[in-house]
């Protein structure tokens, strides 16, 4: 398979949200490959929005760009559609061409990102 960004990283939280989640979601982990594959390949790479990814506001961050994906398909949850209740949290550098995961959660169990340790990661990044 053609690689799609120069790098995918994950942040160690955000690999034991993964791995909690996955006990529950069976699914999720093949689901987080395909929405890389497709939804942010489409997103970063050739510019169309299906209005599932935001970038999160007011977080004081230039680079690299914080995004928030609402519409995640995840097949465990079936019959909810794209928009089922997963959340992704990554950041786009786009210069490098990377993608970096930072956080994942179900809505039912958390209502928003945790933007601190969004801020604790990425605060100061953009001005090295």
């Amino acid at each position: 398979m053609k690689k799609i960004f120069n790098n995918i990283k994950e942040l160690a939280e955000f690999k034991k949200d993964l791995k909690k989640l996955s006990k529950r979601f069976r699914t999720l982990r093949e689901d987080l490959k395909i929405f890389t594959e497709k939804q942010l390949k489409l997103y970063h790479k050739l510019g169309m929005d299906n209005k599932g990814i935001f970038s999160i506001p007011d977080l004081g961050i230039d680079y690299p760009k914080i995004y928030k994906a609402k519409k995640f398909a995840c097949r465990s949850l079936k019959g909810k559609g794209a928009a089922s209740g997963i959340r992704v949290i990554y950041a786009y550098y786009e210069k490098e061409d990377e993608i970096e995961f930072i956080e994942i959660y179900y809505k039912g169990n958390k209502e928003n990102e945790d933007r601190a340790r969004i801020l604790k990661y990425y605060r100061n990044k953009g001005k090295e």
